[in-house]
């Protein structure tokens, strides 16, 4: 019978994930069977020269995944640029597994955003995500990839589900409105991961992650999220009252244009980059920083996503959800976390929130009761976090200072 056909039957390699994992030295051993926990000190991964290909390498999360692999020793990492490889081109992706002979796969790209962003841009959210998606799945599937990764969100989990948020809550309720089709999506990718499994017998499963900072965030402050866009919004601030026009003029090269509500709220020109002698700046922050929030530094999420690589099949078989939630279990206030970096980047003005603008989802905060059960625990604070977020942010105005952001 052909792989293709509707229906085929699982592969046998699959059902050898059902028991107990082989030694090491068995040729069929589980390749990122973890030792001990990937987070210990003295942390090891079985792996061989396997093939592990990561789409959307370099993005935040998939750019803090590759660093991971290397680190605990993955050798043959495969990557492609946009440029390289447009993964909404079904026959090009079709094409670059059928050469490459791919091993595993970590599907990190994504198109992302903040509010803004996702009431803006629905259709592409949707269309984008979904298609992304169907073509890394399905390609890796029909060539014979049996190991994928998909990274979600906790955008899936309805509006206003019970907190803390745990898997079983998925699909039980309406979803915030103003991301419902970049949730749509994500929630799509869980479910044709847990089809895949369940006809062909693959190893394909999801983790999803609570909001995520860090090195390599998007700053573009229209479709940035929330902490990135405060940590901008507070620098440029800044450096404005500090007279720093040269540090914003490079700053707007690098991160994309300042909108006018900022400039104005910070008195600078764009038009004649001046800034006004009598504006004395100050930092404006959308709705009423009451929402809570939790935060997981983008190191910590590669650490879980190397971890949720190496677990047994049976974590998400008989009657466990097909996908884990990866966070702290904590969360805080928008306006808490606001004061946080502030007094970080060092802006010494006045904070001033719209209520005019949508505060979104009231509360999320995900139950990692079960991630945690299995071994897995971030690594790192949240201000510890923020703090290496702030430096690496600051720090860039300090190197290659005239080169501009790529995506």
């Amino acid at each position: 019978m052909s792989k293709n056909s509707p229906n085929a039957k699982p592969q046998t390699p699959h059902s050898s994930l059902q028991t107990p994992p082989p030694s090491p030295q068995t040729p069929n051993s589980s390749p990122l069977t973890p030792n001990t926990s990937p987070l210990t000190p003295n942390a090891s991964l079985q792996i061989p020269d396997e093939k592990i290909y990561i789409a959307g390498h370099r993005g935040m999360v998939g750019s803090a995944i590759v660093r991971r692999l290397k680190k605990i020793g993955c050798t043959n990492i495969v990557t492609r640029t946009h440029k390289e490889l447009d993964l909404l081109d079904q026959e090009a992706v079709f094409s670059f597994f059928r050469k490459e002979k791919i091993d595993r796969v970590v599907l990190a790209a994504a198109r992302v955003g903040g509010i803004h962003a996702n009431n803006s841009y629905p259709a592409e959210f949707i269309y984008q995500n979904l298609m992304i998606q169907a073509n890394v799945i399905h390609g890796a599937w029909r060539s014979d990839v049996e190991h994928l990764l998909f990274l979600g969100s906790s955008c899936i989990y309805p509006k206003f589900a019970p907190q803390p948020m745990k898997e079983e809550y998925l699909l039980t309720d309406v979803l915030e409105p103003t991301n419902e089709p970049y949730a749509i999506a994500k929630i799509a990718g869980i479910k044709m991961c847990e089809s895949y499994n369940r006809q062909y017998g693959t190893c394909y499963r999801s983790v999803m992650p609570t909001n995520l900072f860090g090195p390599g965030d998007n700053y573009h402050l229209e479709n940035s999220h929330v902490i990135p866009a405060m940590i901008r919004k507070f620098y440029l601030a800044k450096m404005a009252m500090e007279g720093d026009v040269e540090g914003i003029v490079l700053d707007e090269k690098r991160y994309g244009p300042i909108p006018p509500d900022i400039c104005e709220s910070m008195g600078y020109r764009a038009d004649t980059k001046t800034l006004e002698s009598k504006v004395i700046p100050r930092v404006r922050l959308w709705g009423t920083g009451s929402p809570r929030r939790e935060f997981l530094h983008v190191d910590d999420m590669a650490a879980a996503s190397v971890f949720v690589m190496g677990l047994e099949q049976s974590h998400f078989e008989n009657g466990n959800p097909s996908f884990l939630n990866v966070g702290t279990g904590e969360d805080i206030t928008i306006r808490e976390t606001a004061e946080i970096i502030c007094r970080l980047v060092g802006f010494r003005g006045e904070t001033v929130y719209n209520p005019d603008q949508p505060d979104g989802t009231p509360r999320k905060l995900m139950d990692t009761g079960r991630i945690n059960s299995l071994g897995w625990r971030p690594s790192l604070s949240f201000e510890e976090g923020l703090k290496d977020a702030c430096s690496w942010y600051m720090d860039r105005h300090f190197t290659n200072s005239g080169e501009s952001e790529k995506e």
